[in-house]
């Protein structure tokens, strides 16, 4: 028998009954064993950094032979032989300072990890980029205090802060979660079935997207989407397309517990929107940028609100713990004055002072986000300088020494290295918290580039899309610099992994930060309530003094195993997936919380109201 003549590849072909016989005109045929391996040659772009490729290049390594811009020059350079290669500026850029005085601040080596001298040097497997915009160099000083001149402080914040949904943008939003939920996007599409193509991989994508799109318009206008499924005219619905996606993810950045199985739905299905044989096909993108409180401040030229001193008030969070209900009330009546205030000062044609309440609002969401992301590790690096030593130990059970092969560990560290390794973790996962909704912005245009392709690779955990995230993996190294040059010197590997199979791309870079409070806000609140439970039930008390001889001791020695054990290079089957690299430190920490009932002070936890760490808190 002859095989089957193939379709004409359009949209009608696609979408009718024997769309078996499309196939993608210009793709590559074979199986998909062929193209999920795809890597390009291209060299990178001259005038570039080698490493970021997307950053202008300001420094030539004569000894490596290749050109670096000045934060991947400092990570490349930080130890070893290659802290004394001889470097040169090159023209027109300006001079670049050798990476020991960069971060380490002082002439004296730091501490290293056994595995440093070969993991540092394997860095992420990311494909060539075209150069984008290139990410800003803000680093953001603390919070101003309430009352204090703000300056820019809040200007350049608001550039990554979504704005709050409305009530009837929440309706849609219901409309996009309940229809990711029913969808079996990704079972579909990110699968390697028999004999399964690129070209035909395309029509799949083209046909599936077409479905969930389909879905969307005829439940939100049953008429208009009659009128789709006889025309096929997606186009012209193209702007309510753009306006329901943008919704999903904006919500889920100011809720990263919200949209927990439909959010990855949601940006793999984008993700393949942008790709040019589907854009071709639809005329039109489904995504558009984020709306933040910058971007609508700024349309309507009201900048100002964010430099006016008034801001800290109306956005400030109010903290309950410790305080007279008089006190709370006092501050609440403040803030809401303020937001009046600023509400009448600055309404004009077109913007209102609902939309500025609004923006404002979102502004004291991300503080909220804050205060339970970020203020956790400030309370474990407040806990570690309380129990702790930084230089010597007062006795064994004040020890942080941690030895290889000894309780799990992977790594052997005395007491004050150990000290100086947990925290600078807790300090960089602090700084990566505070900077989380730039971060996510700039993992989501990685996410959704054109010029950034996937590959869909079994990275060990199954089927993955590895795609380079240039520009949030030069958000990271920033931020790593920053930490690097706060603390002073630096314990174990600077490695950041990322578009490789231990992190295969930005989002689940993204989801691997986002879960940092829920290991740390359960400890904390256990800490916290240990006085409390034994204060009020002596039966509680007289147990805790049997078992560790005093509330303190037994504080101290839930925080002695986390600080050891939870830093300690553990949480993976192999020695190159974990250890002391950048996420290493944040798998390890996982791994203690997966054995914590089989610690003699897990009945502490339950009795603190301890459910697990996966839950409300």
């Amino acid at each position: 028998d002859n095989p089957p003549e193939k379709e004409t590849f359009s949209l009608q072909n696609i979408l009718s009954a024997n769309h078996e016989n499309v196939e993608h005109p210009t793709a590559k045929d074979g199986p998909a064993e062929g193209w999920d391996e795809e890597t390009s040659g291209k060299a990178p772009v001259e005038g570039f950094c080698v490493e970021c490729e997307d950053q202008p290049a300001q420094v030539r390594c004569e000894t490596c032979g290749d050109d670096y811009c000045e934060v991947c020059f400092a990570a490349q350079h930080r130890k070893g032989t290659r802290k004394r290669h001889a470097t040169k500026a090159l023209s027109g850029a300006a001079p670049i300072k050798k990476a020991k005085s960069t971060l380490n601040g002082s002439a004296k080596p730091s501490d290293s990890t056994s595995e440093e001298a070969d993991a540092e040097g394997a860095d992420s497997e990311e494909g060539p980029t075209c150069p984008e915009s290139p990410v800003p160099d803000v680093v953001l000083s603390s919070q101003p205090k309430v009352g204090s001149q703000v300056g820019e402080w809040f200007v350049e914040r608001s550039k990554y802060i979504p704005l709050r949904l409305t009530l009837s943008e929440r309706k849609f939003l219901r409309l996009l979660d309940a229809a990711l939920q029913v969808s079996e996007y990704t079972d579909k599409i990110d699968t390697i079935g028999f004999g399964l193509s690129k070209a035909k991989r395309i029509v799949q994508q083209i046909r599936e997207l077409c479905a969930v799109m389909s879905g969307l318009v005829l439940a939100a206008d049953y008429k208009q989407g009659q009128e789709l499924f006889q025309d096929r005219d997606f186009e012209s619905n193209s702007e309510f397309y753009q306006q329901i996606f943008e919704l999903g993810r904006r919500h889920k950045i100011m809720n990263p517990d919200k949209m927990r199985t439909t959010y990855g739905k949601l940006i793999y299905l984008l993700q393949d929107s942008q790709t040019p044989e589907v854009k071709e096909l639809l005329n039109f993108s489904c995504v558009k940028p984020i709306k933040t409180v910058h971007s609508v401040l700024e349309e309507y030229g009201a900048l100002d609100l964010l430099r006016d001193p008034l801001v800290t008030l109306a956005t400030m969070e109010i903290y309950s713990e410790g305080r007279s209900r008089r006190d709370i009330q006092k501050e609440i009546k403040a803030k809401e004055r303020a937001i009046e205030t600023l509400a009448s000062r600055f309404e004009r044609k077109g913007l209102s002072q609902e939309n500025i309440r609004q923006c404002l609002y979102s502004i004291g969401d991300n503080h909220a986000f804050l205060r339970t992301n970020r203020d956790p590790c400030d309370k474990m690096i407040g806990y570690l300088k309380q129990y702790f030593d930084p230089v010597q130990a007062k006795d064994s059970k004040s020890s942080l020494a941690i030895r290889s092969g000894k309780g799990g560990a992977r790594l052997s560290h005395d007491h004050a290295k150990q000290y100086a390794y947990v925290i600078q973790s807790l300090t960089l996962w602090r700084e990566i918290l505070h900077d989380m909704f730039q971060l996510w912005s700039l993992a989501e245009q990685d996410l959704l580039s054109e010029n950034v392709p996937y590959r869909l690779r079994d990275t060990g955990q199954g089927l993955n899309r590895v795609q380079a995230a240039p520009k949030t993996s030069r958000l990271m190294h920033i931020i790593l610099n920053r930490a690097q040059k706060s603390i002073g010197s630096w314990v174990g590997s600077s490695v950041i992994h990322m578009g490789d199979h231990n992190v295969p791309n930005a989002l689940m870079f993204i989801d691997k930060y986002s879960q940092i409070y829920r290991i740390l806000l359960p400890i904390c609140n256990t800490l916290s309530q240990i006085p409390v439970i034994a204060e009020e039930r002596p039966a509680i008390r007289s147990y805790i003094e049997d078992e560790f001889g005093s509330v303190d001791n037994c504080r101290r020695e839930i925080l002695g195993d986390f600080f050891r054990h939870g830093f300690d290079g553990s949480g993976a089957d192999n020695f190159y997936d974990a250890g002391s690299c950048i996420d290493g430190r944040l798998t390890s920490a996982w791994n203690w919380c997966s054995l914590l009932e089989k610690k003699r002070f897990f009945p502490v936890f339950l009795l603190t109201g301890f459910t697990g760490f996966d839950g409300d808190w």
